[in-house]
């Protein structure tokens, strides 16, 4: 068993997440030494890691609970899980295309903007297309 710093250490949680984890439901209540600092085991850091890779998804604590639970009974994901991962890949993916389309338009206008000649004028210096 070891204390909430070093499941902290190993899983890269912060400790004030993992404390919230418990208190919503989505790590079970630690254990507790006989001076009351909470103790972790193994299995903990197990499940911290599969939440952190499932959070990657953008999902809400509400369906990493759900999805949790049905790993905690040993289920195979049933097709809510596998709908609800189905939505999250298409919103990623409609996210990427988004992204790729805003840097298409940043990188036209870094080409435009390296046309552009500076150059003196009586007021002081200006931007010109040349």
């Amino acid at each position: 068993m070891f204390q909430i710093s070093e499941l902290s250490h190993r899983t890269g949680v912060p400790c004030k997440t993992i404390r919230f984890y418990e208190e919503i439901g989505l790590l079970p209540p630690a254990k507790r030494a006989p001076n009351g600092y909470r103790g972790y085991e193994d299995a903990d850091v197990e499940r911290l890691r599969f939440i952190r890779r499932v959070h990657v998804l953008d999902l809400g604590l509400d369906e990493i609970a759900e999805i949790v639970a049905f790993r905690e009974r040993g289920e195979p994901p049933c097709r809510y899980v596998m709908n609800l991962m189905g939505r999250r890949i298409g919103e990623i993916q409609d996210r990427i295309r988004d992204l790729e389309q805003v840097r298409d338009e940043l990188k036209a206008m870094c080409n435009a903007a390296q046309g552009l000649a500076r150059r003196p004028t009586n007021a002081g210096w200006h931007w010109s297309s040349e």
